[in-house]
C-alpha cells in the first residue's frame, strides 16, 4: 500500500498542473499563478516547520546537533543546485505582473526549451524521492509533504507551460513535455521506495533534507515574489492565501492522523 500511496501522490501533482494548463487561457493561466504562489508558500513553510521537522527531531537516533547541519548542508545543496540551472522554479512569465521585457519566455525556455525541462525533471526526480521517505516514515507525514509538493508544482509547471507557450512551442508539445517531466517524480517515487526503505536510521536525516527543500523553495524563490509593493487589498490576499496554505496543512494532516 505504500508504494501505492507514492506512486498516486507522485502522479497527482503532473496530472493537476497539465489539466488546469489544458483548461484555462494564458491570461486566466497567470492570474492563477500569482494566487497559487502565495498558497503554495503557506503549504511548503507549513508543512515544512510544523510537521515535518517536528517528526524529524522526535524520532530517536539522531543528535539535534546532527540534525541542524544536515538542514544547512541541504539549503546549502539546493543552492548550488538552483545556481548549475538543474533546480529551477519557473514562475515568471512575460505578462504576470513583474514587468518582464518582450522575448523573456523565450530566454528562459532556452534552446529549445531544454534546460527548462531538464531542470524540471531532475526537481521533479528530487521531489518523488522525498515523497517516498515521507511516506516510509509516516502515512499522514507523507500525506502533508505530498500536498506541499503539490502546492508547489501546479504554479511551477503552469509558469513553464507558459513560457513554453511563448518560446513557440505548440500547446500538445508543451502539455506533453510537462506530462512528461512530471513523471520524472513517479520514478524518484518508486526508486526512493526501494532504496531508502531499509534504511530507517535515516529517516530523521531524509525528513530534514526534505524541509531544507520546503524552506529553500519558500524564502529564496516564492517570498521574494510577494515583497513587492503592492496595494493594501493585494497584500491582503497574499496574506489570505498564504493563511490558507498554513490552514490546509494543518486540516490534511489532522484529518489523516484522525485527530
Amino acid at each position: 500500500m505504500t508504494l501505492l500511496y507514492i506512486v498516486l501522490a507522485t502522479l497527482i501533482g503532473g496530472l493537476l498542473s497539465v489539466v488546469i494548463a489544458a483548461s484555462l487561457t494564458v491570461s486566466l493561466l497567470g492570474k492563477v499563478v500569482k494566487q497559487l504562489v502565495s498558497l503554495s508558500t503557506g503549504v511548503l513553510l507549513g508543512t515544512a516547520l510544523l510537521h515535518v521537522l517536528p517528526e524529524a527531531f522526535e524520532r530517536p537516533g539522531a543528535s539535534p546537533h546532527a540534525l541542524f547541519l544536515t538542514l544547512l548542508a541541504g539549503l546549502l545543496f539546493f543552492f548550488l543546485l538552483e545556481k548549475a540551472e538543474l533546480y529551477r522554479h519557473t514562475h515568471h512569465h512575460e505578462g504576470d505582473g513583474h514587468h518582464h521585457h518582450h522575448h523573456f519566455d523565450a530566454e528562459q525556455a532556452g534552446r529549445g526549451g531544454l534546460s527548462v525541462l531538464v531542470g524540471d525533471s531532475i526537481h521533479n526526480f528530487c521531489d518523488g524521492i522525498i515523497i517516498a521517505a515521507a511516506f516510509l516514515a509516516d502515512t499522514h507525514l507523507g500525506l502533508a509533504t505530498s500536498l506541499a509538493i503539490i502546492a508547489h508544482e501546479i504554479p511551477q509547471e503552469v509558469g513553464d507551460y507558459i513560457v513554453l507557450l511563448n518560446a513557440g512551442f505548440s500547446r500538445g508539445k508543451a502539455l506533453f513535455y510537462n506530462a512528461v517531466s512530471g513523471l520524472a517524480a513517479v520514478a524518484g517515487g518508486v526508486l526512493g521506495y526501494f532504496v531508502v526503505g531499509p534504511w530507517e536510521a535515516m529517516f530523521p536525516f531524509l525528513l530534514v533534507a526534505a524541509s531544507s527543500s520546503f524552506i529553500y523553495v519558500a524564502v529564496a524563490d516564492l517570498i521574494p515574489q510577494l515583497q513587492r509593493r503592492l496595494p493594501w487589498r493585494d497584500t491582503a490576499a497574499q496574506l489570505a492565501w498564504l493563511a490558507a496554505g498554513l490552514a490546509l496543512v494543518t486540516v490534511v494532516v489532522r484529518i489523516s492522523s484522525g485527530h
